[in-house]
């Protein structure tokens, strides 16, 4: 775990921990290869792209990283979807990850749109 400060980070940790866990569900039980490899690679890349973003060359390159991130983040409620809609995992599964992706794009969402109105002052 994180430092406590840093919600989204912290999120995306454990997010990314839920998603590898689904990964291996999807690949032992469901024997489902291709989307199961997109949901991990957009899933734990959320939290090394925050990571990078920490120690950011410059103000630009932070949100240029956030920003990435948040594209990730989002392809990752859609790879969800398409598993849910594809019937490889059940709606209670659904519930139980997608609200945490959600919750992540809603933070980088703040985060990114922040740190571009300070870039302006």
């Amino acid at each position: 775990m994180y430092r406590k400060e840093n919600i989204v980070m912290n999120k995306s940790y454990v997010f990314a921990l839920r998603i590898i866990k689904l990964y291996k569900y999807l690949t032992v039980e469901q024997k489902e290869y291709i989307l199961s490899k997109q949901v991990m690679r957009s899933g734990t890349a959320i939290g090394a792209l925050i990571k990078e973003a920490e120690h950011g060359q410059s103000k630009a390159d932070f949100i240029h990283k956030m920003s990435i991130a948040l594209k990730e983040a989002n392809e990752t409620t859609y790879w969800l979807e398409l598993l849910r809609d594809g019937q490889y995992i059940t709606q209670s599964m659904f519930k139980s990850i997608y609200p945490d992706a959600e919750e992540i794009v809603k933070l980088l969402v703040k985060i990114v749109k922040t740190s571009k109105k300070t870039r302006i002052s």
